[in-house]
């Protein structure tokens, strides 16, 4: 009895998924309490302020998004409070005007929220980065929010002592750009 060959034939794809990923940090440079930059110290993550009249304080809000991070959107949230409650008017003229050297050509503000809880006043700002942000070949800094905050020239040690504890609180978000035809749906799914 011979032997029986059979015509045979093996082939095979094999799949490696990578893990994409989105990262940023926050920083601004570090300041003495009346706001100045002390010079050749690192960035931090908070800075405590001695509020005066009048008086400009250095704060640079930046966003870096992290080397290896997929196409995202960005975006500042600004959040100022303090322990009173104050008019429409005075938020108008005064709050909106203590930052300094706000860059809307690189950051839009796309909404502001004026709250009261519980005998404090809470205003939120959204600030977006204009286009979407790749960081694939190494790390991108952003261009700062702004550059620093002024106390108004009109209030007074009794209009300071009368806010408490004054509060500028900055946190950014990223999120992802492949899945959303806008901005705006990807925030939206980012909230949820």
């Amino acid at each position: 009895m011979g032997t029986l060959a059979y015509l045979t034939s093996k082939d095979s794809v094999k799949n490696t998924f990578t893990v994409g990923k989105v990262k940023i940090t926050l920083d601004e440079a570090k300041v003495d309490a009346n706001g100045k930059v002390i010079a050749d110290a690192d960035r931090v993550k908070e800075n405590s302020y001695k509020l005066m009249p009048g008086h400009e304080y250095t704060k640079d809000p930046t966003v870096t998004v992290k080397a290896g991070s997929e196409e995202s959107y960005v975006r500042q949230i600004v959040t100022v409070s303090f322990n009173k409650a104050l008019s429409d008017a005075q938020l108008a003229t005064n709050l909106d005007s203590i930052f300094q050297g706000y860059n809307a050509s690189d950051w839009v503000r796309n909404a502001k929220d004026v709250k009261t809880e519980n005998g404090k006043t809470v205003i939120t700002y959204e600030y977006r980065y204009k286009e979407t942000v790749t960081a694939t070949d190494g790390d991108k800094k952003l261009p700062a929010l702004f550059t620093g905050i002024k106390i108004p020239d009109d209030w007074t040690n009794e209009t300071l002592a009368g806010f408490g504890e004054f509060e500028i609180n900055i946190e950014a978000h990223a999120i992802q750009a492949d899945g959303f035809t806008t901005a705006d749906a990807a925030w939206a799914k980012f909230s949820n």
